[in-house]
C-alpha cells in the first residue's frame, strides 16, 4: 500500500515540476526553475523507492500516463495551453491502456 501512495506522490511531484518548467520561461525565472529541478529530483527518488516493490513496467506506465493527462489538463487551466480533441482522445486511450496493464494481475516483488 505504501508503494502506491509513494507512486501518487511521484506523479504529483513530476506534474508540479513539469508545470514549473513551463513557467520557468526557458530556465530564465529562478523560482519556477528551482521548483522544476526539485520536483523532478523528488519524483525520481520516489520512483526509485516504489520500484523496490512494484514492477517497472507497471510503475512507469502509470507514472507517465497519469502525468501526461494531468499536465495537459492543468496546462490548459493554468496556461491556457491548447488541448485539441484528438489529443484528448489519445490521452483517454493511453490512460485506458494503463488501466488494462494494471489490471493484468502483475504482482509485487
Amino acid at each position: 500500500m505504501l508503494a502506491w501512495v509513494l507512486l501518487v506522490a511521484a506523479i504529483a511531484t513530476e506534474v508540479v515540476g513539469t508545470l514549473a518548467l513551463r513557467g520557468s520561461d526557458g530556465f530564465s525565472q529562478l523560482v519556477p526553475s528551482v521548483i522544476t529541478v526539485a520536483g523532478y529530483v523528488a519524483s525520481f527518488i520516489l520512483l526509485a523507492i516504489v520500484l523496490k516493490s512494484l514492477p517497472v513496467g507497471i510503475v512507469y506506465a502509470i507514472w507517465s500516463a497519469i502525468g501526461i493527462a494531468l499536465v495537459a489538463v492543468l496546462g490548459k487551466l493554468i496556461f491556457n495551453d491548447p488541448v485539441p480533441p484528438l489529443a484528448v482522445a489519445g490521452m483517454v486511450l493511453i490512460v485506458g491502456g494503463v488501466i488494462l496493464v494494471s489490471a493484468s494481475g502483475a504482482k509485487t516483488h
